[in-house]
């Protein structure tokens, strides 16, 4: 049984794959934030373009 329960300690298999999920998440993160970031100037750059347009 003690063989078997330090075997199972041991056992490094899985977080490799739990890494990458961390990572993926993390960048998923960046990249929606930033992404907003970019909408809110890409929505007000072409808010003064209408105006722009408009004469206003």
């Amino acid at each position: 049984m003690t063989t078997i329960f330090s075997r199972f300690l041991k056992d490094e298999s899985g977080a490799t794959a739990i890494e990458y999920g961390l990572i993926a998440a993390i960048i998923s993160v960046g990249i929606i934030s930033v992404l907003g970031e970019v909408r809110t100037s890409l929505t007000d750059t072409f808010g003064e373009v209408k105006d722009g347009l408009a004469g206003n």
